[in-house]
């Protein structure tokens, strides 16, 4: 197994030191090649090190501008730091050099989440739910992303199919319940709210829903 490999397994054994033992000796051997660079910007961003990553990070790209992980872990290092805007573009450029996976798709599209733009989001949180339709997060904020642009039916059948996932979210239960609500379907709100605090029995917003929703139901 070569020290690389060997890096990213200690890595993932929460082992740092000699993680990053083994990352500086690929460094040191391969000074030319970006991944060992990009491993220990990993390495870092997991320690929540975001300044000495985005180094590494942009080492690594300095090396090679077509190393589209060094691009995603810039990205999550401003992600992190609630950097959307600046995120987003990292995230961007990984997916234009070509990183197809679940988890870029998403981050972008929560990048744009984050700063209000939901209608430019959604296509990336589709594209995410379709590589991996069996993530909860991703799942469920594609959901809520469909929900916020008025795609009721659909965000609705999405949550549903979450539900399939994990039958005890209190939150697809509660957003179900809200998405009632808009479709003027207080009965079946509140059964959706009802749920959501079977599940949760302090899911305060939940248990305002339900006060407001029986109000008006008691009021007719």
């Amino acid at each position: 197994m070569d020290k690389l490999q060997q890096g990213i397994d200690r890595m993932q054994e929460q082992k740092f030191e000699e993680a990053a033992k083994l990352f500086t000796d690929v460094i040191e051997e391969n000074p030319g090649e970006p991944l060992g660079y990009i491993n220990f910007g990993n390495l870092l961003l997991h320690m929540q090190e975001y300044e000495r990553a985005e180094r590494f990070f942009e080492r690594a790209i300095s090396l090679d501008d077509t190393a589209a992980t060094a691009y995603y872990g810039l990205g999550n290092v401003y992600y992190e730091q609630d950097s959307f805007t600046k995120a987003q573009n990292q995230f961007l450029q990984a997916i234009e050099k070509g990183l197809d996976e679940a988890d870029v798709y998403f981050l972008l599209g929560m990048s744009l989440v984050q700063q209000d733009y939901h209608k430019l989001a959604l296509p990336y949180l589709s594209r995410a739910a379709e590589i991996d339709p069996n993530d909860v997060d991703i799942q469920f904020q594609f959901g809520l992303c469909l929900a916020q642009n008025e795609q009721f039916d659909e965000a609705a059948r999405v949550l549903k199919a979450l539900l399939d996932i994990v039958p005890e979210h209190a939150d697809a239960f509660y957003n179900l319940g809200v998405i009632c609500i808009y479709k003027e379907e207080a009965e079946a709100a509140l059964d959706y709210f009802n749920e959501a605090l079977k599940v949760q029995s302090d899911h305060m917003l939940a248990a305002h829903a339900k006060g407001e929703v029986e109000k008006a139901l008691n009021g007719k």
